[in-house]
């Protein structure tokens, strides 16, 4: 550590440190456009500038000088800086007046309003009057998308986006052309940009340049109220803000957590906002000589009950969906335990996934900030940038701090880093493992649903499984078995043994023909329910499950609710409700408990808190939130014993497009019109085009 004084306070601060972080840890704010803690430093903005005592006599940029840097006094006397000297004012208001001198004065219609940081620092630092009479200049605004909106009259050319674009997200699309007045932020040929993390550029925007397009024009910060909750786009379980206004869900903003996401969110995550309010499902539906007609509750609940009346419960079947929280998934468990139905799954068909053998099988082990640490990364079936964006963006991360093996068995893609290809499917996984490179202090395997997916699931798992014990994946101080989810419930449905019981049907078997007469499906939306079956359907949206439904009881989306959901690493998270579902809709848990009341075993809960602390007697690791219940690494040898032989077919991502996912995605009009994007993209022209 290095002793430095600012502002006539002592303190010792870590020697790397820049002088603008050193002087944030003595409590002194210092104002700044260009620097980001997550980004390269650019130092072009020069609002950070301080003075530094004994240096030379001018302002120094705070963000672009280390501590290590800074010479002692002539007697040996800590370096010394000043963040409020007369020099220090001078310096901040000429650099505040220049950057006004061309900015258009568009507060009252710029969406930043409220949120712009210039606008503020403008407030703090910046003087009541120019002294430049000259005409503001005239920048023509650049399309960039369908996402991120333009107002290039506005931009600082802070770079903050390009370097983002290129460091981050790892698709250097964005660029500066020209020099001084005459630089303009482009992305060249004004084609629209293709990362799935791109709408990050516009929370690092420092002015109103860069805005969300879909948002724009729709509402004021300080009309907003602004509830935390948890991302269910993917399994990762992103820390973001949701914005509502009255009962309509305005915008989704990322919150800060280091151990998730930091601060990033995906576009999915951000714009799903207006599916949530198209082809909902307000009302109780029942299907009346072929065709769903509207009608009541009460209703809807006696059609059940006299189905299910003269059925045998082993003719009875329940599958849970990706967006399923655990109190719901619970609810439909004990419902059906009391009907002594054994048929239940949330899995999809072939996956080996199984509670029995230990939590450890199931989760990512090293957790997200382990990828830091890794020093090899094996990806088996998997592509995290479609899979997991945001966790794909922290294995580049890893791999731009060097020194790190990444190779990939599955799909080849641009995952915005190189990596070594090694092969399509199990065979070559074979090979790897026949053939190992030298061992690594602390290896990876990273398995995604493609290679779990499929009718030998159980003999892929294991051999990977054997794999990790003979190349020291798992082993004292270190667990790098992990297994990437790409649903928001599935870990939390394997936690609470949402799995069929003894002598039950898995999803592959309740699928069959003629395997049951009723089945319940809770926001089940991506598989093809065979016809047979009396189908009761329990979601938000009028997506397949609705289509194939013979009764539709409407739910609430995830932001419309208060619900546990436990991510990818095993961290039990919390969703908080920040709006109210549409019409008739209700709580999932609460029209299961009502349900049962029809079916004559009414489970003994009136209350989500009632529901929750059952749950938890249950269940002790869900009232731990955002804590990670330890696994037991001897788990990963009973996955070694899971016999078979595995196939020669490929491995296959379950994300065929990214932006449709789930049934809020697929009634979005944004996320078709970047999935129409991004199909157009990807065709390639010949030469007669």
């Amino acid at each position: 550590m290095t002793k430095v004084i600012i502002d006539n306070v002592e303190i010792e601060v870590a020697p790397e440190l820049t002088l603008l972080q050193a002087c944030e840890q003595a409590g002194a704010e210092i104002p700044r456009f260009c620097f980001h803690e997550r980004l390269s430093i650019a130092g072009n903005c020069r609002m950070c500038l301080i003075e530094v005592k004994g240096g030379p006599p001018k302002p120094v940029a705070s963000c672009a000088m280390n501590v290590r840097d800074l010479r002692p006094g002539p007697k040996g006397e800590p370096p010394e800086m000043f963040t409020k000297s007369p020099m220090v004012k001078k310096a901040r208001e000429g650099v505040m007046e220049f950057l006004l001198i061309n900015h258009p004065l568009d507060c009252p219609i710029c969406d930043q309003g409220g949120e712009c940081d210039l606008q503020d620092q403008a407030m703090a630092y910046g003087v009541d009057h120019t002294r430049f009479q000259e005409n503001k200049r005239a920048v023509e605004d650049k399309y960039i998308g369908v996402l991120v909106k333009t107002s290039m009259n506005r931009c600082i050319q802070c770079t903050r986006c390009i370097r983002f674009s290129s460091e981050v997200a790892g698709v250097s699309e964005l660029g500066a052309t020209g020099r001084g007045e005459d630089m303009e932020i482009t992305t060249y040929l004004e084609q629209a940009m293709t990362s799935e993390l791109q709408s990050n550029v516009v929370d690092l925007c420092p002015v109103g340049a860069l805005t969300s397009k879909p948002y724009a024009f729709s509402a004021r910060p300080w009309e907003l109220i602004k509830t935390p909750s948890i991302d269910v786009m993917d399994g990762l379980g992103s820390a973001i803000r949701v914005d509502t206004r009255g009962r309509e869900v305005m915008r989704i903003l990322p919150r800060l957590n280091e151990d998730v996401n930091e601060e990033w969110i995906s576009d999915k995550t951000r714009h799903i906002v207006d599916g949530l309010r198209t082809q909902r499902l307000d009302q109780p539906y029942v299907r009346e000589n072929g065709r769903l007609r509207p009608a009541s509750w009460k209703e809807a609940f006696a059609l059940i009950a006299n189905k299910m009346r003269p059925i045998d419960s082993s003719r009875v079947g329940a599958l849970a969906g990706q967006l399923a929280s655990v109190e719901e998934v619970f609810a439909l468990k004990a419902l059906m335990g009391a009907l002594n139905v054994k048929n239940l799954d949330a899995r999809y068909p072939g996956s080996p996934l199984d509670p029995k053998h230990g939590r450890t099988s199931y989760l990512f082990n090293s957790r997200v900030a382990g990828i830091d640490d890794a020093d090899a990364i094996m990806l088996i079936g998997t592509n995290p940038r479609i899979e997991s964006p945001v966790l794909n963006a922290r294995i580049r991360k890893r791999y731009l701090k060097g020194n790190v093996l990444i190779g990939l068995v599955g799909e080849q893609a641009d995952l915005t880093y190189p990596y070594t290809y090694l092969g399509a499917g199990p065979e070559s996984l074979a090979q790897f493992i026949d053939h190992p490179p030298a061992k690594k202090e602390r290896p990876m395997f990273i398995v995604g649903q493609g290679a779990l997916n499929r009718a030998d699931g159980a003999a892929v798992l294991g051999q990977i499984a054997k794999a990790a014990a003979s190349l020291g994946v798992v082993k004292d101080g270190w667990n790098g078995f992990n297994i990437l989810h790409t649903e928001a419930g599935l870990v939390g449905a394997l936690d609470v043994g949402f799995v069929p019981g003894e002598g039950g049907l898995d999803t592959a078997g309740m699928l069959k023909p003629n395997a049951l007469d009723v089945m319940f499906l809770l926001g089940v939306d991506e598989i093809d329910v065979p016809a047979g079956p009396f189908v009761i359907y329990i979601g938000t949206h009028g997506d397949r499950g609705a289509h194939r439904a013979d009764v539709i009881l409407p739910g609430a989306a995830y932001p419309e609710k208060s619900g546990t959901y436990v991510n990818t690493e095993g961290r039990v998270q919390m969703a908080n409700r920040a709006a109210f579902p549409p019409g008739d809709a209700r709580e999932d848990w609460s029209i299961l408990r009502a349900l049962s009341d029809v079916l004559g075993c009414r489970l003994p809960y009136d209350s989500l808190q009632a529901l929750r602390q059952a749950l938890y007697a249950a269940h002790p690791h869900m009232m731990r939130l955002d804590q990670i219940a330890a696994g037991d690494a001897g788990d990963i040898a009973n996955l070694a014993k899971l016999g078979g032989t595995p196939e020669k077919s490929a491995f296959v991502s379950p994300v065929k497009d990214f932006y449709f996912t789930n049934p809020i995605a697929r009634a979005s009009a944004v996320m078709a019109e970047c999935s129409a994007l991004a199909q157009s993209a990807g065709k390639t022209l010949t030469a007669a085009e």
